[in-house]
C-alpha cells in the first residue's frame, strides 16, 4: 500500500519545532518529490527557527541540506528518475526570466527562493523540490557525508575557487568551525598556503590536522599584522558569526587582496576606508551555489577526500540537534539521518 502520510518538524515561532502529520502529496509540474534519508542542520535555520526573515510565514519546515531518493516526478521533469539519489540545497532554482538568469547567473535570481523559508526543506520524511533546485549526489558518498557539503561545503568551495588567489598564494581563514574546518580543508588541497585564524591556542591542533600550514592565535596577536609579516594574504575567507571582527583583518590582506565573507551575523561591519583605498584591497560577499556548484564540491570532495566532521542524530531528536547547534556545541556539523538511511 502507497504511503499516505509522513513526518515532518515544523517551525511554528518563538524557537519552536513540532512534530506533525502530513498528508503525502503528488508533485506538481516541474517538480519532484524526494524521500529524505539525512539533512544538515544550519545555523541558517535559525532565520526559520526564530523567526526574523522578512515575509516568513508559518508553520514552515526548515532544512537546507538534504539528500534523499525521488520516489515521484510531476509532469515536464525529463532530466531526473524514480530512484536517483539526490540533493536539495539553500537555492530553490531560478525563475529564468529576470536580468540575472537571462545572463546565466542563477544564483542571483531576482526571483530566488530559498529552501526552508520560502518553501518547505529537509526536516522532514519527505519534501517536494523543482528539478532546478536538484543536485547528482556521488554513489560513493554517503547521504549524511554528503548533506552539509551543500551548503557549507559549497559556499567555502566557491569563495576560495572564485577568488583572485592562485596556487602558492597565502589563504587565511577566519574561523575553525562548521565552515571554517571546510575552508581550511578545501584551501590547502587548491594548493594555497593555508593559514587558520581562531581564538587561543585551543583549535591549533585541529587546524594543523585539517591541512593548514600555520596558524594564528587572534588572542596572542593582532592577525592582520600577523599576515602582514607573511607578505600579506591573496584572500581571507571570514568565516565567523561574529561581523564586527571582519573589518580588522582588511589590514592584512596584500595589495588587490580579497576579504571573502562567508559567516553571517545580525550586527554590521566597520571598515577603515584608509586600509582599503590604500592596497585597493576588496570585501565581497559569496552566496552559496547553484546545483552545479554544488556537484563541483562534492566532487572535489571524492577527489580531494576532504569531509565535514558530522555529528549523526536520529530524525526524531531534530529539536535537540537543532539546540545544540544553536549553542554553538556541534562539532562541527548536526546531520538528521532517517532510519535506514544509507
Amino acid at each position: 500500500m502507497a504511503q499516505t502520510h509522513y513526518r515532518a518538524y515544523q517551525a511554528v515561532g518563538e524557537g519552536k519545532l513540532e512534530l506533525v502529520d502530513r498528508a503525502v502529496e503528488d508533485p506538481r509540474p516541474g517538480m519532484v518529490r524526494v524521500v529524505v534519508e539525512a539533512c544538515g542542520v544550519c545555523h541558517t535555520d535559525a532565520l526559520t527557527v526564530e523567526g526574523g526573515f522578512p515575509g516568513l510565514s508559518y508553520p514552515r519546515v526548515p532544512g537546507h541540506e538534504a539528500v534523499g531518493r525521488i520516489d515521484a516526478i510531476g509532469e515536464g521533469v525529463s532530466r531526473w528518475a524514480i530512484g536517483q539519489r539526490v540533493g536539495v540545497g539553500f537555492l530553490t532554482g531560478r525563475c529564468g526570466d529576470c536580468a540575472s538568469c537571462r545572463r546565466g547567473d542563477f544564483v542571483n535570481c531576482s526571483n530566488q527562493a530559498i529552501t526552508g523559508l520560502h518553501v518547505d526543506g529537509g526536516y522532514a520524511e519527505m519534501m517536494t523540490a523543482s528539478e532546478h533546485a536538484l543536485v547528482s549526489i556521488p554513489d560513493t558518498m554517503t547521504s549524511a557525508d554528503a548533506a552539509p557539503l551543500l551548503c557549507a561545503g559549497v559556499t567555502t568551495f566557491n569563495a576560495l575557487r572564485k577568488s583572485v588567489a592562485r596556487a602558492g598564494d597565502l589563504v587565511a581563514v577566519q574561523g575553525i568551525g562548521g565552515l571554517g574546518h571546510l575552508a581550511v580543508q578545501f584551501a590547502r588541497h587548491m594548493g594555497f598556503r593555508t593559514a587558520a585564524i581562531a581564538r587561543g591556542e585551543g583549535k591549533k591542533d585541529l587546524a594543523l590536522a585539517l591541512g593548514a600550514h600555520l596558524y594564528i592565535d587572534s588572542a596572542a596577536k593582532d592577525p592582520a599584522e600577523a599576515l602582514l609579516e607573511l607578505g600579506g594574504a591573496s584572500a581571507i575567507v571570514a568565516t565567523a558569526s561574529s561581523p564586527a571582527t571582519f573589518g580588522p583583518l582588511i589590514r592584512g590582506l596584500r595589495p588587490k587582496g580579497q576579504l571573502i565573507l562567508v559567516g553571517a551575523g545580525f550586527e554590521p561591519m566597520s571598515v577603515n576606508v584608509s586600509d582599503m583605498l590604500f592596497g585597493e584591497r576588496i570585501v565581497v560577499g559569496t552566496n552559496t551555489g547553484a546545483p552545479i556548484d554544488i556537484e563541483d564540491a562534492l566532487n572535489f570532495s571524492l577527489l580531494q577526500d576532504v569531509r565535514a566532521t558530522i555529528e549523526k542524530v536520529p530524525f526524531q531528536q531534530a529539536p535537540k540537534a537543532y539546540a545544540k547547534m544553536l549553542a554553538n556545541e556541534a562539532r562541527f556539523r548536526m546531520v538528521l539521518e532517517m532510519q535506514g538511511a544509507a
